[in-house]
């Protein structure tokens, strides 16, 4: 198949690897210094380029951000059978674009990413694929998301926002607060240590993407319920209500016990 992947990035680049030995695959970059990199792929810096190549699969990496802008940019230079698709954390506006264009697409998204996933190992991690997309173009990522060792979910665009409002906003917001507050610590503990280990990995995203995620339409009712356990965690600690707090370190061992 001949696939082509917009932006070089880390995603980008981690799918080149991927295909690379199996289809015949292009990249389109606007920032040719991010090119040399590449390998066992074609790279185009033009459109003229990709119509020449005439992909039958375009895998949007660009920033989130750039999404939809990418694929306005590169859709007339496409043939009409071209699967479109995006692996954007955020489908903010996808599902209302690709009803529009009239393109066959499939919309997925590793839930994993440089910052923190171990891209040489992923057996541990998911991947979503939208239900709503076109038929092969979703047998295609779901084979491919299983010779990763993903574990695959078939989520609509609606059901998609909502596991991305819980699984992204909560910890996202969390490491805010914590980085909010914290002080310069010249001996800090090792939980300290490590929470500002993810504090930094989280505060190295596009602010683009941590916007969005936040501002994904079912983030503040999780938002809500963080406000709500820290008002009763702290309604404990002032009474120093130790049967109140066995109960809530019980509570929340439990939770942590369900998601292990």
């Amino acid at each position: 198949m001949r696939i082509l992947v917009m932006g070089a990035g880390k995603m980008g680049s981690f799918f080149l690897d991927l295909l690379s030995f199996e289809h015949e695959t292009a990249v389109y970059e606007k920032a040719p210094e991010r090119l040399r990199f590449t390998f066992n792929t074609l790279r185009f810096t033009s459109m003229k380029e990709i119509e020449e190549f005439k992909p039958e699969l375009v895998i949007n990496a660009v920033t989130v951000k750039n999404t939809i802008t990418a694929f306005e940019e590169v859709i007339p230079h496409l043939p009409e059978d071209c699967i479109i698709s995006d692996i954007a954390s955020v489908k903010t506006g996808l599902k209302d674009f690709y009803t529009q264009c009239g393109r066959r697409y499939v919309s997925t998204h590793p839930m994993f990413g440089p910052t923190f996933a171990n891209l040489n190992q992923l057996s541990q991690e998911n991947a979503i694929i939208i239900s709503e997309g076109d038929y092969m173009g979703r047998i295609f990522f779901k084979d491919l998301y299983s010779r990763l060792g993903l574990s695959i979910y078939e989520y609509t665009f609606e059901e998609h926002d909502k596991t991305v409002a819980y699984s992204l906003s909560i910890p996202f917001v969390s490491t805010f607060v914590f980085a909010a507050v914290m002080k310069h610590q010249d001996a800090p503990g090792t939980t300290f240590k490590r929470h500002l280990d993810t504090a930094k990995g989280v505060m190295g995203e596009d602010d683009y993407l941590l916007q969005e995620i936040l501002f994904n339409p079912y983030t503040s009712g999780q938002v809500e319920r963080i406000r709500t356990e820290l008002k009763d965690l702290l309604d404990i600690i002032e009474r120093k209500d130790e049967a109140g707090m066995k109960a809530y370190l019980g509570k929340i061992r439990a939770n942590v016990k369900a998601n292990s």
